[in-house]
């Protein structure tokens, strides 16, 4: 399995992945105008051409980066694709020198792992709610905020 920075032609499949988690209500949908213009913050882990997961870094300010969009196929989970992806969004947060990486999630077990500890959804820039308003729970939202201190 490769880890590596999501190219043009993989906008198909990280349109698919991503949206069979958002019809379950575990991911915010992302429309393939969304995942073209954001390219650039997407990761792909693949084995043998075929792309397992996906997860983006978006760099939201100075210091702060969210981490969002993990989708591993099911058919792959349980087999350490999420967290290599989580481990080189990590990383290149900390090549940017971002200080603070945060997530929305229902899997806070999983970022637990990562050292990333719950904080109140309030204590986030209102910036980071721009997309909240495309989902269907809001403004009732049950995720966890989560975040995590970058080390130098």
């Amino acid at each position: 399995m490769e880890v590596r920075k999501a190219v043009l032609k993989d906008v198909q499949d990280i349109y698919t992945l991503i949206n069979e988690y958002a019809k379950e209500g575990i991911l915010l949908p992302r429309s393939l105008n969304s995942i073209y213009e954001n390219i650039r913050d997407f990761w792909v882990c693949e084995r043998e051409g075929e792309i397992l997961g996906c997860c983006a870094l978006h760099v939201v300010w100075e210091d702060l980066a969210e981490i969002k969009s993990l989708a591993v196929k099911k058919d792959a989970r349980n087999s350490g694709v999420g967290s290599m992806l989580i481990e080189r969004c990590l990383q290149e947060a900390k090549e940017l020198g971002i200080k603070k990486v945060f997530v929305l999630t229902y899997a806070t077990d999983f970022f637990g792992k990562f050292n990333f500890r719950e904080i109140k959804k309030e204590a986030l820039p209102h910036k980071v709610w721009g997309e909240c308003i495309n989902c269907v729970k809001f403004p009732h939202c049950d995720e966890v905020a989560m975040i995590l201190e970058v080390k130098a």
